[in-house]
């Protein structure tokens, strides 16, 4: 089961994660939050990291501890 959110407004968002090529060559894995599920969804929240709510638009992010 992917890791979920749900923010202020109600609205359930699901943790993805991308393993992605930055213009330098150097690999980089980037989270991100959905509203549905997809492949790359993650089963539970990285260490070091705690989600965070945008106040003006209920946007989920997540923030290094």
């Amino acid at each position: 089961m992917a890791y979920s959110h749900t923010n202020s407004k109600g609205v359930t968002y699901y943790l993805h994660a991308k393993d992605v090529t930055l213009r330098g060559g150097k690999q980089q894995r980037i989270f991100y939050f959905a509203k549905d599920q997809r492949p790359e969804a993650v089963n539970d929240l990285p260490s070091g990291y705690t989600v965070v709510e945008n106040p003006r638009n209920g946007f989920l992010t997540l923030k290094k501890k």
